[in-house]
């Protein structure tokens, strides 16, 4: 055999061996197409042989792909483009500026409800035929309408009925990636960063694209590139570049692109002695830089900043706060519209009494005091992404600023990339939390899309789970929680079942029963983690730094408040952390019905007891049972409520993708033994304290504590 022949089997073999890692079912996420039942197809294509589309610019040109594709894919042909309706029927898509003729029809009345960005999806009939219509006052709404409008063809949905009309209630809509400029992806568990910077600008990833794609068909509009533990490299011209290279993919799908801006960067990239963001120099350097930034990227959305936090440098290292430091860079952007998203994730080299009240004291004494680009960058809750956490104190407590909800997509917390856990309810949980801010129905979402403070700046982030995994996020499962994102980013009071439904028919299909089995999993899913891992409230019980298995015996670090003893703070008299007024008083930055509601124990709901309290191991829970024996109740329900995850998994072999089924019957066997991991190493541990046995029945664990106080994992994704 030649050279040239062995190269060319050996590609050959290559090719063959990719197609089965090609075909796997996840890279096309919920955007797979695959062809409907025959009698659903039959159903639509009576009222979609003909497409009427009239394209205006990039935007139209991507929607009218979109739609031919897909129906091809859903219903086995495309429906033939025509210049006027046809009597067979007609889907009928576009603007007032590209179908004026439409604005005197009936369905033309919806277009004062749609905004900027919404769309509307009705049935109808147009000069005496049948007609479905996609309607929008932008292209960017049309795109919207276009994905929304195929995902109720892969559901199932009669569109001989339909009468949609919707926007998004919150302004900004965006992905936070925690992407390096090494590729590196910090709590990232689903390979390398997307953007290959050193190929970029030059090679631009078809992959950037279907990123594009899958963010537009969830009405995701902006994307943080980069970082909050940002590198100023970042901001120099040829980072900017590539940078603006991928603006440009992503502009037709309404997609803007910010950054995460390093504060020191005078200091770093200008040379000036200081960044002290009164200092007329620091000024007009970042007046300059913002300029810069604008003559690469028109529509540069604007900056993210992490400062003053984990030593991040900040305004406050020149004695300025963090409306000296956000206004400064606000006035930067102002002029080119752009916005600043100030992190209100903060806690500084002086270790509070309770980390959990340091956002609230920097933040809440500032309300009202920046300026109206800005707005503040709030987490889901006070401490940090946990299993479960109440909803951080800022939300209602700053009325004259707007406030942004930072949600965390990637599993850092919730097992990374190997766990099965719906975020949905936890996202949902928070935003319908009543903060009692203005009455009853103050809810955290109320605070987010500005109705309940006026505010017409609204915005809310996602810390991304994508990854260069073949399927995205790591785990198929996963793809879930960046599609419920969106749709909560979009609507706010959406009800997290029926997303997750949503998502299972476009990703699944639509056989009932597996319906009917997979989203109850779905539902109770991350309730389950949150058992075996930090049941009754209690939080931060992860391995040190890397935030993989338990270590509730973790302690002696830099910090109190980076150890997991600091906030369980079991002893013998009990276990839990009292914030309550005889505690460290953080229930005292809540409304006082919010406070009536935790500070008594016995009226305290389960999930956040412990967070609130610290309470006597013989506490006499609501169900009659002792706090020890409900502790163990949480932590050995967990680990077989996992078990029946792989049941009902099991159950479905053959309704789906044999690829991804195997790979979601494999994680979740390693999910089962994590769970008995967690469940061991805690009991073990919380009993030494408690003297008190496991309850009878329940099985012993495998080995004595300090097995697992000796354990050790290397290389842990996401550091």
């Amino acid at each position: 055999m030649n050279p040239y022949t062995r190269i060319l089997s050996f590609l050959a073999g290559v090719c063959l061996y990719s197609l089965p890692v090609a075909a796997q079912s996840g890279y096309r996420l919920w955007l797979d197409f695959k062809s409907l039942p025959t009698e659903t197809a039959d159903g639509y294509k009576q009222r979609l042989t003909a497409l009427l589309f009239p394209v205006a610019n990039q935007t139209d040109s991507i929607a009218k792909q979109e739609l031919l594709t897909a129906l091809d894919g859903l219903l086995g042909q495309r429906p033939t483009s025509v210049d006027t309706p046809q009597k067979t029927g007609t889907l009928i898509v576009g603007t007032p500026a590209t179908l004026p003729w439409l604005a005197g029809e009936a369905i033309g009345e919806h277009l004062d409800h749609m905004g900027e960005e919404g769309y509307g999806i009705h049935s109808t009939t147009i000069n005496g035929s049948p007609a479905t219509v996609i309607l929008a006052n932008t292209s960017k709404g049309v795109l919207y309408g276009a994905y929304a409008f195929l995902g109720l063809l892969q559901g199932g949905e009669d569109i001989t009925q339909v009468a949609i009309t919707t926007r998004p209630k919150v302004t900004l809509r965006l992905l936070n990636h925690w992407d390096n400029l090494d590729r590196t992806v910090e709590r990232g568990y689903a390979g390398f960063s997307l953007w290959d910077w050193h190929r970029l600008p030059g090679y631009r990833d078809p992959r950037y694209t279907d990123y594009a794609r899958a963010n537009a068909s969830i009405g995701i509009n902006g994307t943080v590139l980069n970082n909050v533990n940002a590198n100023a490299l970042m901001l120099t011209a040829p980072y900017l570049e590539k940078a603006a290279a991928l603006a440009d993919i992503f502009r037709p799908y309404g997609i803007k692109v910010y950054l995460s801006a390093r504060f020191s960067a005078p200091i770093e990239l200008g040379g000036l002695a200081d960044a002290d963001p009164l200092n007329p120099k620091v000024q007009q350097w970042w007046n300059e830089k913002v300029a810069e930034i604008y003559r690469y990227i028109p529509d540069f959305g604007g900056f993210l900043v992490k400062a003053n936090s984990e030593g991040q440098p900040g305004p406050q290292n020149y004695g300025r706060s963090h409306a000296d430091g956000a206004n400064m860079l606000a006035d930067a952007l102002e002029p080119h519209n752009g916005v600043v998203m100030w992190r209100a994730f903060v806690y500084d080299d002086k270790e509070p009494d309770d980390r959990a009240k340091q956002a609230y004291n920097e933040f809440k004494p500032l309300d009202g005091q920046f300026r109206g680009n800005v707005i503040v960058q709030v987490k889901n809750g006070a401490i940090d992404f946990q299993p479960r956490e109440p909803f951080h104190p800022l939300f209602g407590a700053m009325p004259q600023t707007p406030l942004m909800m930072e949600f965390q997509i990637t599993q850092e917390y919730l097992g990374f990339a190997t766990n099965l856990a719906y975020l949905g309810t936890l996202f949902s949980e928070t935003l319908q939390a009543d903060t009692y801010a203005d009455g009853p129905q103050s809810t955290v979402a109320r605070v987010v899309d500005g109705s309940l403070t006026g505010q017409s700046l609204t915005a809310i982030a996602g810390v991304a789970n994508t990854g260069t995994a073949t399927n995205w996020t790591g785990h198929p499962f996963a793809q879930a929680n960046w599609f419920a994102y969106g749709q909560l980013a979009w609507d706010p009071e959406a009800d997290a079942a029926t997303i997750a439904e949503d998502w299972l028919r476009r990703t699944f299909g639509n056989d009932a029963s597996l319906i009917g089995a997979l989203l109850p999993l779905m539902m109770q899913s991350r309730e389950a983690v949150v058992n075996y891992m930090t049941p009754l409230g209690l939080h931060h019980l992860m391995g040190w730094s890397h935030h993989y298995g338990p270590g509730p015996w973790i302690k002696d670090k830099q910090r109190a408040d980076w150890t997991s003893v600091y906030y369980h703070q079991a002893d013998k008299d009990g276990i839990g952390f009292d914030r309550t007024a005889s505690g460290s008083n953080a229930l005292g930055q809540y409304t006082p019905e919010v406070r009536k509601r935790f500070e008594d124990p016995q009226t305290c709901p389960d999930e956040y007891l412990l967070w609130f309290h610290h309470l006597p191991w013989d506490f006499r829970m609501k169900s009659g049972e002792t706090l020890w024996e409900t502790l163990c109740g949480h932590y050995y329900g967990g680990v077989a409520e996992v078990a029946g995850m792989q049941a009902v998994w099991e159950a479905q072999r053959g309704k789906v993708d044999s690829t991804v089924f195997q790979e979601v019957s494999d994680l979740l066997a390693v999910q089962h033994e994590e769970a008995i991991l967690w469940r061991d190493a805690c009991v073990l541990y919380f009993q030494q304290f408690s003297g008190m046995p496991i309850p009878e029945g329940l099985e012993q664990p495998a080995h004595p504590l300090e097995y697992y106080e000796h354990l050790q994992f290397h290389f842990v994704p996401g550091i």
